[in-house]
C-alpha cells in the first residue's frame, strides 16, 4: 500500500506527494517512513533533479501526526529491552529527518545539497509540522481553517521526531513556550508571524517550485559557524532567566505531575548547551523516558485512542443514521441556554422554550452574547452571529415542537414538574420524537414513567457550561430502546462532544464519582484539616480544583438538596457523615459559595476569590496534629476510584474506555493517569486492595474494597487486560 508518491518533471523539481489511501489526513506509519527515505534517496541520486517538493494528496491538509499504536509497538518489539528498542527507532526517525535537512550537502564546507521545499495544503500537526520544519523552506495555503503546532504535550509526551529542539533553535525558548509546553495550534498567517512557517500563498505550490528553481542558500542556521541561539542559551544573561522562567511556569501550570512538560523542558535545556546532532540525541532519551514511563501509554490510550473511538461510535447500536434536524430544549435557564447554543452552532434549528417570552429571550440572548465575544475576538462574524440566531426559536408555544425529532428537557430538576412537561410535550411531538432529560440526578428510568413511549425515553447529561465542557453522559433506562441510544450518540457526535453511555442508576457515572470526592474534602474539613491542604493536595495528584473549591464552584445549597434527596432516597442506608454538618451549617449562614460571593472562600464584589474563609474554623477548629499529604491524597483518590470500580461492579459503565474518558474530561480526574481504570492498572490491583484495607480501618467502610477489585488483586488482573477491547475481542 503506497503511502508516497514520487514524479519528476521536465523542470528538474522532484516532487514526492504524501497520500495515505483509506485516510481522511495523513498520519506517519513505519511504511511510510520507509517510502520516504526511498523516496528521498531516489532525489537525491539523480543528477536530473535540482530540488524536491514534499507535498500532500490531502485537500486542506498535510499530516496530522504520528500514528500512536506504532508508540505502543515500538515498545512491544523491542523485546527485553524496550527503552533500547525505542530509543533507536526515535534515532532512525531522526536520521531520516537530518538526511532531509542536509540533503546532500558537504559535511565539512555546507556546499552543494538539493533544496527541499514543504508544501502544507492545510492543517500541519505532531511529525506532520516535525518533517516540514527539516525542510529548508515551508510555504502553506492561505486557508485560515488550517491548524498548525504540535500538540503532543495534549496526550502526554512531547515532539520527539526533532521538533522540539528544532522549534528552539528556529524560534528561541520563549517564543517557543507556547507551542510546546501548552501545544498551541495556530492558523497559517500566526504561525509565519511567530517565525514557524516561510510562507503563506494563494499558489503555496507554485511559490515552492519557483523557489527551488532559483538556487537557494539551503542550510539552516545551526548548521553554520557562529550560530546563536534566538533569546540566548541557557548561560547567556537573557537565556538564563528565560529558562528560570520556564521552569516556573511548567511547575505552576502541572503541579509537577505530568512527566512530558518535565522531560520536555530537559531535553531544551540540555540540548540548547551542545550542538545540534547531540541535541537530538538529548531530545530522543527524553522521549524514550516519557514512554517508558506509564504515565504516558495510559493519557495515549485514554485521551486519544478511546477518546477517538467513543466519538467514532465505538458502543453505538446497529441501527440506521440518526442526526438530528431540529431538536426543542425545555427550559431557558443556564443549560437549556447552552444546549441551544451548540446546537444552532452545529447547524440544527432549535426551539427554545420556557414559561414566559422573557425568560425564552433570556436564554436566547446568551447565544448572542457568545457570538458578541466571538466577534470581539475575531473568531466570529456578523453574519455568522444572524445566522446562528435565526436558528434559534424563543417562544412559550410548546406547537413550536411539533415538527422536532429530539426533545432535551433541561427543567427545574423536580420529578413533579418533569413528568408534567413530559406528557406535555409528547402529546405534540411526532411519535418517532426521542425525549431526552438533562438531568443530573434523577433516575431515568423513574422520569421515563411518565412516558407514554419509555423505550424513547433517554438521559442527555450536560456538564456546566455546555459550550465548554467536552463530555456528556448518556444514561440508558431500563425500557430506552437502542434507537434512542443512536440519536443520543449521533447528536453528540453533531455537536462534537465525546459520548459516554451509561446504565441507569442514581448518580449515573460522573456524580457518582464527583459526589464523594467533594464530601470527602468538606469531610476533612470538618475534622479539622487545614483547606489548602486538601485542595493543595487535590492539585498535586493533577485535579484542576480542590475539593473545597469545586464545591464553592458548584455552590454549597446544590450539594445540601442533593444530600437530602439522597438521605429521602436511602433512608436508614444512608451513610451520614460531618460533610453534611457542615454543608448544612454553610447553608444556614448563607455562604453558598461563588454565586453568593460568600462560601469556604470569601470574594470581592466581582466574585474573585480573596482567601479561605477564616470564619470557618471557628466552628470546626483545625486539629493540632495535620494528617500526612499522602494520606489527604490517598482518601481523595479512592474516594472516586472505587466508586468507578462499583460502578463497574454493577453494570452502571459496560465499557472501561467510557470510564477512564468520562472522568478526564467530566472532572478533570488525574489526566496523567489515563483515568481511574489506567490509575489502578499503574499501580496494580494488589497494591490498590491493600490500601483499601488500611483506609477502611482507619475512617470507615466506604473505602471496603470492592469484590471485584479484591478478586482482581487475589489473581493480578489488570482492568484493560481483563475488560479491555482486546480482553472483550477474545
Amino acid at each position: 500500500m503506497t503511502e508516497f508518491h514520487y514524479a519528476t518533471d521536465a523542470d528538474g523539481i522532484a516532487t514526492i506527494t504524501w497520500d495515505v489511501p483509506g485516510k481522511s489526513m495523513n498520519v506517519m506509519s513505519f511504511v511510510g517512513l520507509e517510502e520516504l527515505e526511498a523516496c528521498f534517496d531516489k532525489a537525491l541520486a539523480d543528477d536530473a533533479v535540482k530540488g524536491i517538493v514534499i507535498t500532500s494528496g490531502k485537500d486542506g491538509s498535510f499530516a496530522g501526526g504520528m500514528d500512536l499504536n506504532l508508540l505502543a509497538v515500538m515498545k512491544e518489539q523491542a523485546g527485553d529491552d524496550p527503552a533500547k528498542g525505542l530509543f533507536e527507532g526515535i534515532m532512525k526517525m531522526h536520521a531520516l529527518l537530518r538526511k532531509i535537512e542536509r540533503a546532500g550537502m558537504d559535511p565539512k564546507t555546507n556546499k552543494g545539497g538539493k533544496p527541499v521545499a514543504c508544501v502544507l495544503p492545510g492543517t500541519a500537526a505532531g511529525i506532520g509540522l516535525e518533517l516540514p520544519l527539516a525542510c529548508h523552506r515551508t510555504f502553506v495555503a492561505d486557508n485560515p481553517k488550517a491548524r498548525i503546532g504540535l500538540p503532543e504535550i495534549l496526550v502526554g509526551i512531547f515532539p520527539g521526531a526533532g521538533g522540539t529542539t528544532r522549534f528552539v533553535r528556529k524560534m528561541g525558548a520563549m517564543a517557543a513556550s507556547p507551542f510546546l509546553l501548552q501545544g498551541k495550534m495556530v492558523d497559517p498567517k500566526k504561525a509565519k508571524a511567530a517565525g514557524i512557517l516561510d510562507e503563506v500563498s494563494d499558489d503555496p505550490m507554485a511559490a515552492a517550485r519557483a523557489w527551488v528553481l532559483s538556487e537557494p542558500k539551503i542550510v539552516k542556521p545551526w548548521d553554520e559557524k557562529g550560530y546563536k541561539m534566538p533569546g540566548g542559551d541557557p548561560y547567556h544573561p537573557a537565556g538564563f532567566m528565560t529558562f528560570v522562567g520556564a521552569s516556573a511556569m511548567v511547575n505552576g501550570n502541572t503541579w509537577g505531575v505530568y512527566p512530558a512538560a518535565k522531560a520536555m523542558l530537559s531535553a531544551i535545556y540540555e540540548g540548547a548547551q551542545v550542538p545540534f546532532d547531540t541535541a537530538l540525541k538529548i531530545e530522543a532519551r527524553w522521549f524514550t523516558n516519557v514512554l517508558m514511563n506509564p504515565s504516558s501509554s495510559a493519557m495515549i490510550r485514554s485521551l486519544f485512542l478511546n477518546k477517538e473511538a467513543l466519538e467514532k461510535g465505538a458502543n453505538r447500536p446497529d441501527v440506521p443514521d440518526q442526526r438530528v434536524k431540529k431538536v426543542g430544549v425545555l427550559g431557558a435557564g443556564m443549560m437549556g441556554a447552552g444546549i441551544a447554543l451548540v446546537s444552532a452552532k452545529a447547524g440544527m434549528d432549535v426551539v427554545l422554550i420556557d414559561q414566559t417570552q422573557d425568560a425564552a429571550d433570556r436564554g436566547k440572548a446568551y447565544s448572542e452574547s457568545f457570538m458578541d465575544k466571538g466577534i470581539a475576538r475575531k473568531k466570529a462574524t456578523p453574519e455568522k452571529k444572524e445566522a446562528l440566531l435565526a436558528k434559534i426559536n424563543a417562544t412559550t408555544d410548546l406547537d413550536a415542537l411539533k415538527d422536532v425529532d429530539l426533545i432535551i428537557e433541561a427543567v427545574f430538576e423536580d420529578t413533579g414538574v418533569k413528568a408534567e412537561m413530559t406528557k406535555k410535550v409528547e402529546a405534540i411531538i411526532p411519535e418517532d420524537a426521542i425525549f431526552a432529560s438533562n438531568t443530573s440526578t434523577l433516575p431515568i428510568t423513574d422520569l421515563a414513567k411518565a412516558s407514554v413511549r419509555p423505550d424513547q425515553f433517554i438521559g442527555i447529561h450536560f456538564f456546566s457550561p455546555v459550550e465548554k465542557m467536552a463530555l456528556v453522559e448518556i444514561i440508558k433506562g431500563k425500557e430506552t430502546g437502542d434507537r434512542a441510544v443512536a440519536k443520543a450518540l449521533d447528536y453528540v457526535r453533531q455537536i462534537r462532544k465525546t459520548p459516554i453511555v451509561v446504565n441507569d442508576d442514581r448518580f449515573f457515572y460522573a456524580n457518582r464519582c464527583i459526589i464523594p470526592y467533594i464530601n470527602e474534602g468538606v469531610m476533612m474539613a470538618g475534622e479539622g484539616v487545614a483547606r489548602p491542604l486538601i485542595d493543595h493536595a487535590a492539585q498535586l495528584l493533577g485535579f484542576p480544583v480542590g475539593p473545597i473549591q469545586l464545591v464553592d464552584e458548584t455552590s454549597l445549597d446544590l450539594g445540601a438538596k442533593i444530600a437530602k434527596a439522597t438521605m429521602a432516597a436511602m433512608g436508614d442506608a444512608y451513610p451520614k457523615s460531618i460533610a453534611d454538618d457542615v454543608t448544612f451549617w454553610m447553608v444556614d449562614e448563607g455562604r453558598l459559595g461563588r454565586k453568593s460571593k460568600a462560601g469556604f472562600f470569601d470574594y470581592d464584589e466581582k466574585g474573585k476569590r480573596l482567601g479561605y474563609w477564616e470564619g470557618f474554623n471557628a466552628k470546626f477548629p483545625l486539629a493540632e496534629e495535620q494528617p500526612e499529604l499522602t494520606e489527604v491524597q490517598h482518601r481523595l483518590i479512592f474516594s472516586q476510584v472505587l466508586e468507578a470500580v462499583r460502578a463497574l461492579e454493577a453494570g452502571v459503565l459496560e465499557d472501561i474506555r467510557e470510564g477512564d474518558v468520562g472522568a478526564i474530561l467530566g472532572w478533570g480526574f488525574m489526566p496523567w493517569s489515563g483515568g481511574p481504570f489506567s490509575w489502578l492498572d499503574i499501580v496494580g490491583a494488589p497494591w490498590a486492595a491493600e490500601q483499601c484495607d488500611a483506609l477502611q480501618a482507619k475512617f470507615g467502610d466506604r473505602f471496603a474494597c470492592p469484590p471485584l477489585l479484591r478478586e482482581m488483586a487475589d489473581k493480578n488482573q489488570s482492568f484493560y487486560g481483563r475488560f479491555g477491547p482486546e480482553a472483550s475481542a477474545a
